[in-house]
């Protein structure tokens, strides 16, 4: 039988030049996702490989050679850029005393994160047209991990805020059954919300019409808590 075509076998593991070079490309592929993310914050979420290569000191060629294309190189350092925004927007709600405080640190947490280079948050989340360019679902698997992870913190701490809610209010659950089956779509309509203000946020120039991000984040969790504050009057 004619095996020409066939892969080789797999090193055996005391092989150890084998292993040697696979923590040499193990280093190498981290090493050049930091110098594409140091690109894509200098140059813009739309900035191409040729760019980005060049902006990294090597060549669109070993990019490739790493990632394939584009959209696995963006898949690549949105593996990367979205677990360090899980770790630190999950750990803000995990260190809160209170539920409200909790959804009010993750949402900071996700504000301030995505503040620090909105060039790379939207490169890896397809917030722009340019962002998103030919990678299609190629990154989603690591993007809807994110939002999922995301999503079932806020929906432990609203079960959390309704359980604490004390029996008799006018808000009490009993009064109104219809909000513990409706409350099931809160978490995902808040992340919505969340997500669509703040990438709003990060595209309004500086100036007076643009608020601070603390000031984004306590309009953003009043909205998720109280509302928009209308109250209607008597008929």
């Amino acid at each position: 039988m004619n095996t020409a075509l066939q892969d080789p076998p797999p090193p055996a593991p005391s092989d150890g030049r084998s292993l040697r070079w696979e923590a040499h490309r193990a280093e190498r592929r981290r090493e050049l996702i930091k110098a594409a993310r140091r690109a894509v914050h200098a140059l813009g979420s739309g900035a191409s490989m040729e760019e980005i290569a060049a902006a990294s000191g090597t060549s669109k060629s070993v990019y490739y050679r790493y990632f394939g294309d584009k959209a696995g190189l963006q898949q690549a350092m949105g593996e990367v850029v979205l677990s360090q925004m899980q770790d630190k927007i999950l750990a803000a709600g995990r260190t809160a005393d209170s539920p409200r405080a909790g959804l009010q640190a993750m949402v900071s947490a996700y504000l301030q994160m995505a503040q620090t280079s909105p060039n790379v948050y939207a490169f890896v989340t397809g917030g722009t047209a340019e962002a998103s360019g030919s990678a299609g679902p190629r990154f989603s698997d690591s993007l809807t991990s994110f939002f999922e992870a995301i999503t079932e913190m806020m929906e432990r701490a609203l079960r959390a805020y309704l359980d604490s809610r004390s029996p008799g209010t006018s808000s009490d659950r009993s009064s109104a059954p219809e909000l513990g089956i409706a409350a099931g779509f809160w978490p995902t309509a808040a992340l919505g919300m969340v997500r669509a203000a703040g990438e709003r946020w990060l595209a309004t120039p500086p100036g007076p019409g643009k608020p601070t991000e603390a000031q984004m984040t306590k309009q953003l969790t009043a909205w998720l808590f109280d509302g928009i504050g209308y109250e209607q009057g008597p008929p």
